[in-house]
């Protein structure tokens, strides 16, 4: 049972309240085709909660979905009236609408996800093929976490089910050397378990990558029980740790994808997207909210997109990453309330750990690196993610920050005085070109800044007044 409320942009809301509990309604189905009643109160009791803190909280839509456990037992229906007299009107999802909606989800948070979709909960595995912003061919099997059994026997029986499933699909097919998407807290929790195994310098578990490889050998992981390892995720979710492991493998052995990349998007997230505009679903996640946060940061009023249009003379960059430099740009007053020795910290801490999608782990740090050089600071204070990207990668963002930091003192913060000036690069000179009767605001700090620049570009720095 989960409870998230959302504010903010349409395409990309945030999350500013978000409570589990874990009822394990899905736990004895396949014994008794009941929902068992210590499960079916607790979840109630989380509902009852759920509605008043709705009523506080003033929320003013409210959407109720149950999904494998309701649909597949027995009492479903009756437990449906329970939550209507609870005050929510509960749709039961099909199949094939629990795996679109996990597609859909996957799409709004990576939109150029291209493969199988695996959603693993504890009544269910949805699988579903996404492609050209689309999913498609969805499938529902009963292999949730909580009805099955990580022994041989259990895993025989699985085994069977899948394979069974997959030759009346499509999706076997489809599924050869392409990416698999993992949706699901106990996959999730796998992905934690392999962060601390490898000592993985970014704990941002979307768009975590694995190799298919690794699948085996996070089972041996959870089957050998290591302490260390114990901290990944809260209890309830390292107890279904061995089944979602068992899953995984048979998932990879089945399917034989090409990596595995885990996305903390899922049905939740589906059902915001399902409802969008055509128009709205292709606004670009990390830009959106790249500028919703930056927009309540800055001094002047919100000119990110003028500071990335001003330095762009300088750079030819493709596009994944002139997205990346956007995306710092609008960033670039995130810390002007910060103390000036923590300003560096505060914009490497919001690139680094924000709660951003559409954006890989390389991705975050090179924009860590353009917030560090924009405020001041060359290197990065954790030399550790610096393998996540490429050297020149890294190189051009510190370039980047630098001519961020030269439009910010340049300006003040303020749009209008980059709309008036220029940058530009031309036969090995970097010129700064400003209004004939405004080179006062040419002063020593932005000389200073301008020539740092052209060095890191490998250029001489040049004033002009036009």
């Amino acid at each position: 049972m989960r409870l998230v409320v959302y504010a903010g942009p349409p395409r990309i809301p945030t999350p500013i309240f978000n409570e589990k509990v874990l009822a394990g309604l899905g736990a004895g189905l396949d014994h008794s085709s009941r929902l068992a009643e210590g499960a079916r109160n607790k979840a109630l009791a989380a509902l009852r909660r759920f509605r008043l803190l709705l009523d506080h909280m003033g929320v003013r839509r409210t959407q109720v979905v149950a999904t494998a456990a309701i649909r597949d037992a027995e009492d479903g229906a009756e437990f449906v009236r329970e939550v209507d007299r609870i005050g929510f009107s509960c749709a039961v999802l099909t199949a094939e609408e629990e795996a679109r909606l996990a597609g859909e989800g996957v799409l709004s948070g990576i939109p150029e996800a291209d493969g199988i979709v695996g959603d693993l909960g504890g009544g269910s595995l949805e699988l579903v093929n996404v492609a050209d912003g689309r999913a498609s061919d969805g499938i529902s099997l009963p292999l949730g976490v909580l009805r099955l059994d990580p022994d041989a026997s259990g895993e025989r029986d699985a085994r069977k089910l899948l394979k069974a499933a997959l030759k009346k699909s499509p999706l076997l097919e489809q599924a050869r050397g392409r990416t698999f998407y993992t949706v699901g807290g106990s996959w999730r929790a796998l992905a934690r378990i392999d962060m601390l195994a490898t000592d993985f310098p970014l704990p941002i578990t979307h768009q975590y990558r694995m190799k298919p490889a690794r699948a085996k050998e996070l089972r041996k992981l959870v089957r050998a029980l290591d302490p260390r390892l114990a901290g990944a995720a809260a209890p309830p979710r390292m107890a279904t740790s061995p089944v979602a492991a068992m899953m995984l493998e048979l998932l990879v052995d089945e399917l034989e994808p090409s990596q595995l990349v885990v996305s903390t998007y899922g049905i939740r997230e589906g059902l915001l997207y399902s409802r969008l505009k055509p128009d709205l679903r292709r606004v670009d996640p990390l830009i959106e909210e790249a500028r919703d946060a930056g927009g309540g940061e800055h001094r002047f009023g919100q000119h990110g997109d003028l500071l990335d249009a001003w330095i762009a003379p300088l750079f030819d960059d493709p596009p994944a990453m002139r997205r990346l430099r956007l995306a710092s740009c609008l960033l670039a007053d995130v810390a002007w309330q910060a103390n000036p020795g923590f300003r560096a910290d505060r914009g490497i801490e919001m690139a680094l750990h924000g709660n951003w999608v559409a954006v890989s782990p390389g991705g975050r740090v090179i924009m860590a690196q353009a917030l560090s050089a924009s405020f001041g600071r060359d290197r990065l204070p954790d030399a550790r993610v610096i393998p996540l990207c490429k050297e020149d990668q890294l190189k051009r963002a510190h370039c980047w920050g630098s001519a961020m930091r030269l439009g910010q003192r340049l300006s003040g913060g303020v749009g209008s005085v980059l709309k008036r000036t220029s940058l530009t690069v031309a036969d090995g000179v970097v010129q700064l070109a400003v209004r004939r009767g405004e080179e006062a605001l040419v002063g020593d700090q932005v000389e200073r800044r301008l020539t740092r620049l052209a060095e890191l570009l490998g250029c001489k720095p040049a004033i002009a007044a036009i």
